[in-house]
């Protein structure tokens, strides 16, 4: 298979990552395609949340490289990766429970008219990022602190999607959904593919990684050992390179 064509929106050269006598990432590879979703595996102190915060800018890398559409950049916060179109939700959402929707995905940012707040505005703006990603809620009027825990991922993705990132990072994003709610976001995820998002998947459920994803990363001890197309492989596979490790990776496609 010969090697992709396409500029990665995002790509990490000889990423190394230590804390104190731990090294967290050890001289790790990583791209990812426009458009693709990346399922990042690995076991629970493999490297994986902390090579997206390498790349987001909540980390500071030792060494190594990271290039955003083939520019050699560094960022020094979470804020400059959100600048430039990435975008990490972490498992906790970061939503205010007693603010509504709306107010929820223009928190810090709500569009003003003059020195007063647009409400008109910030709502209609807000049912078109729902529309966009296809959600359905009551109303954006909706106490935030009221929905469930899968109808408030969904607002976490409104409100990245508010800022038209290019990247979003998802951490665990299905690991204390139900059955209904994890469907309805693998739902959005493959719409936002449609719509030419790159995503990473952080998951240690690997159904939902090959339910929506075109490639998978595995991580251990902090190295990535082994890559895999997921037409090309299956779970069993998968967990041979979480448990065994692998340094044979795929070719790239």
């Amino acid at each position: 298979m010969s090697e992709p064509t396409a500029t990665p929106v995002v790509e990490m050269r000889h990423i190394n990552k230590t804390f104190g006598p731990v090294k967290a990432l050890q001289n790790v590879d990583f791209r990812l395609m426009p458009g693709e979703v990346l399922g990042l595996v690995g076991d629970n102190s493999a490297g994986k949340s902390t090579l997206m915060k390498v790349m987001t800018g909540a980390y500071q890398r030792d060494s190594g490289e990271v290039r955003v559409d083939g520019q050699s950049t560094h960022f020094k916060s979470p804020q400059d990766s959100r600048d430039i179109g990435i975008e990490m939700i972490y498992q906790d959402f970061a939503l205010c429970g007693n603010m509504d929707i709306g107010q929820n995905i223009f928190l810090g940012r709500w569009p003003k008219r003059g020195l007063f707040i647009d409400r008109k505005r910030m709502y209609a703006e807000a049912e078109a990022v729902l529309k966009r990603l296809k959600v359905d809620v009551n109303s954006v009027f909706q106490k935030v602190e009221s929905l469930s825990g899968g109808r408030q991922q969904s607002v976490a993705i409104a409100r990245t999607i508010s800022f038209d990132p290019k990247v979003i990072v998802l951490d665990e994003p299905t690991a204390n959904l139900s059955a209904m709610a994890t469907e309805r976001l693998l739902e959005t995820m493959l719409e936002l593919k449609r719509q030419g998002v790159a995503q990473v998947i952080i998951s240690h459920r690997l159904n939902d990684i090959f339910e929506v994803g075109d490639r998978v990363m595995v991580l251990k001890r902090g190295e990535n050992v082994g890559e895999r197309l997921i037409k090309d492989t299956d779970e069993h596979e998968v967990l041979q390179l979480i448990v065994q490790g692998n340094m044979e990776t795929a070719p790239e496609g």
